[in-house]
């Protein structure tokens, strides 16, 4: 059986390493810390609440809802995706994206992942299937679909007139962004075994930076597809399958000429834009998205503690460990606040200057596995039984 891609971030520990192990001596149980008892400074209000399809239930996806405008568009596993009023959640349109195989046969799921990215009037989501989507944004009809060279777990990524994938066999893969034709691919390496997820690539000047299964991050000229650097910021190591994990399945930040990338069992670090080289790195691992803001790094490692460091050198600022375990989504910042949603289906709140819990609120039996997003004035996460709810503080 080829092992490649079966492993889940946020999964291994819980899941994994409990019971009986693919691995020999992974068998100690890892719990959920219990829920930390907060004394709420306020209230976060519900907007709205929809339900889109059957979101992904208990499988491992990154499909989260997008922003533009006065419009929230989602889907769920399946094919459906929609486009809601971000005011009330009112539907505007609705397209199913599974393939129809006869009058009397069931549709073959499109199986949507990696989440949607919107740009200009156009959608675009990538599938397991390694097809391609690209979507009118006004009636959510077809402008094009290609396939692409493996399954598309990242979110595409729109940058001079391109599409950029990083699909699950290691391929970087750039699309004309208007009629979804190839234009080059970059094969990253990858190992015989990994975490189930691709970086999502960051561009700036002229070149895309993305991570790599093998614990290496590189850029590439956009209008080339042509490597300039590649940089390695985790070395395998230790005396188990998982231990020697050492996947960038986070997607790179780039602020002020310095690239911050994060490995699962390997370092977060700062490298030069320009030359790849390491500036200083942090023994912090971990697959969930970072956020570079106003001189602060915020990340969410391995084992959801929630870091704040400085970008100068990375001085650890704050430790947050109240939520191990509980299978932490990406954070984002909303209002001054770090606000990220657990397997539960528990949103947090927390304070950006020292780490404390400001609020927290009950919101989906479901649980939550994909980030919220930040529309406008509102806050937007999908849960995994597929409800979008909408606050605002």
């Amino acid at each position: 059986m080829e092992l490649r891609k079966y492993l889940l971030p946020g999964l291994v520990s819980a899941t994994l390493l409990s019971g009986c192990s693919l691995f020999s001596g992974e068998e100690d149980a890892v719990k959920m810390a219990p829920l930390p008892k907060v004394d709420n400074q306020f209230t976060p209000t519900q907007v709205w609440e929809k339900s889109v399809g059957d979101g992904v239930g208990d499988f491992y996806s990154n499909l989260h809802p997008a922003w533009q405008g006065d419009t929230v568009y989602a889907a769920d596993r399946y094919g459906i995706v929609e486009a809601l009023d971000a005011a009330t959640g009112k539907q505007k349109w609705k397209v199913d994206l599974s393939t129809r195989t006869g009058f009397f046969s069931s549709n073959i799921p499109a199986l949507l992942s990696g989440g949607i990215t919107v740009e200009g009037d156009m959608l675009y989501i990538g599938s397991e299937h390694g097809k391609v989507f690209a979507l009118n944004s006004k009636d959510g009809s077809i402008a094009w679909q290609t396939q692409v060279a493996g399954e598309a777990l990242s979110h595409p990524v729109v940058s001079d007139g391109l599409v950029l994938i990083h699909t699950s066999n290691g391929m970087f893969q750039a699309l004309d962004q208007t009629t979804g034709a190839s234009k080059w691919e970059v094969n990253l390496d990858v190992p015989a075994l990994s975490l189930r997820g691709e970086s999502a690539p960051a561009v700036a000047f002229g070149g895309a930076i993305v991570g790599g299964d093998n614990g290496t991050v590189s850029a590439v000229i956009m209008n080339q597809g042509q490597m300039i650097w590649q940089q390695r910021i985790s070395q395998p190591s230790g005396a188990t399958e998982i231990d020697r994990l050492s996947d960038v399945d986070t997607s790179p930040v780039i602020v002020n000429g310095v690239v911050y990338a994060l490995a699962y069992n390997g370092d977060l670090s700062a490298l030069d834009l320009r030359s790849g080289q390491i500036m200083w790195k942090r023994e912090i691992g971990g697959v969930k998205n970072l956020i570079v803001d106003n001189g602060h790094i915020y990340v969410v490692d391995q084992n959801d503690r929630v870091v704040a460091l400085n970008t100068d050198g990375g001085v650890e600022l704050w430790r947050q460990s109240g939520l191990l375990h509980r299978n932490l989504t990406s954070p984002v910042l909303y209002n001054g606040y770090l606000v990220m949603g657990d397997g539960e289906g528990y949103l947090h709140w927390i304070n950006t200057d020292d780490g404390r819990f400001v609020a927290q609120q009950k919101v989906d039996t479901s649980g939550f596995q994909t980030q919220p997003v930040v529309a406008g004035d509102k806050l937007v996460i999908q849960a995994k039984g597929g409800e979008v709810y909408a606050f605002t503080r």
